[in-house]
C-alpha cells in the first residue's frame, strides 16, 4: 500500500506542514507508513496547485492519498471538484481524512467481499461530496465577511491592510544572519518557504 500525503496551507505565512505529524501518527496507528509527501502553500480554490498536480501525475493505481481534512483537498465549485474527483478516481486513487471516518476502511486489507467493499466506496463518495460542498461554503462566506469587514474598516478610515507579523520576521532575520538556509529557516521559524525568501530579499 502506497500512501501519498497531501499537506497545503492556504497563504504564504502559513505553515503547510503543520498537520505532518497527526497524519504520521494516524497512518501508524493502521499499521503503515506515509511513502511520499506533496506539501504547498496555494487556495484550495483552484485546482491547478503544482504539489496536488506532482501528486496526480505520480500516482499509481490502488495508491492512498492521505489528508487531514477535505478541504485540504478541495475548497473548489461544484464543478471544478467534480472534475478533480474524476480526475483521482480515473488513476484509482482511494482518499483517506481524517475527518472522514468512513474513508479510513481504505486502509484496512481487503477481505475479499466486493458487496461490502462497493457500499462502502458509495457511502463515502457521498461523504466526500458533502464534506467538499461544505468546504466551498465556508470558504465563500469567509471570503464575503473579510471583504464586508474591508469596506467597512475603508468606510470608517481605519484599513491598513494586513499586518506583518514583525516577531516572525525578526526571527527569520535572525536565522539567516546565522547562516541557516532558507529551508532550514522556514521550518525553524515556523513560516512558509516563500515567506523567507521575502524577508531575505527585503534585507538585501
Amino acid at each position: 500500500m502506497f500512501i501519498r500525503a497531501y499537506l497545503r496551507a492556504s497563504t504564504a505565512d502559513q505553515d503547510a506542514n503543520r498537520a505532518r505529524e497527526s497524519l504520521e501518527q494516524f497512518i501508524a496507528g493502521h499499521g503503515h507508513k506515509i511513502a511520499a509527501s506533496y506539501v504547498e502553500n496555494a487556495s484550495g480554490a483552484t485546482a491547478e496547485r503544482s504539489e496536488l498536480r506532482r501528486l496526480l501525475a505520480d500516482a499509481k493505481q490502488g495508491d492512498i492519498l492521505l489528508l487531514e481534512s477535505i478541504d485540504r483537498l478541495s475548497r473548489l465549485p461544484r464543478k471544478e471538484w467534480t472534475k478533480l474527483r474524476a480526475e483521482i478516481e480515473g488513476r484509482d486513487l482511494r482518499v483517506v481524512a481524517l475527518d472522514l471516518p468512513t474513508s479510513h476502511k481504505a486502509l484496512a486489507e481487503s477481505d475479499g467481499d466486493d458487496f461490502t467493499t462497493q457500499m462502502l466506496d458509495a457511502v463515502n463518495g457521498m461523504m466526500l461530496d458533502m464534506l467538499a460542498a461544505i468546504a466551498r461554503k465556508d470558504y465563500e462566506q469567509r471570503r464575503e465577511r473579510q471583504a464586508q469587514g474591508i469596506a467597512n474598516a475603508k468606510n470608517r478610515g481605519v484599513y491598513k491592510g494586513r499586518p506583518v507579523d514583525q516577531e516572525k520576521h525578526d526571527k527569520i532575520r535572525q536565522l539567516l544572519a546565522k547562516g541557516c538556509s532558507v529551508r532550514e529557516t522556514a521550518r525553524l521559524a515556523g513560516a512558509a518557504p516563500s515567506t523567507v525568501q521575502r524577508v531575505k530579499q527585503e534585507a538585501g
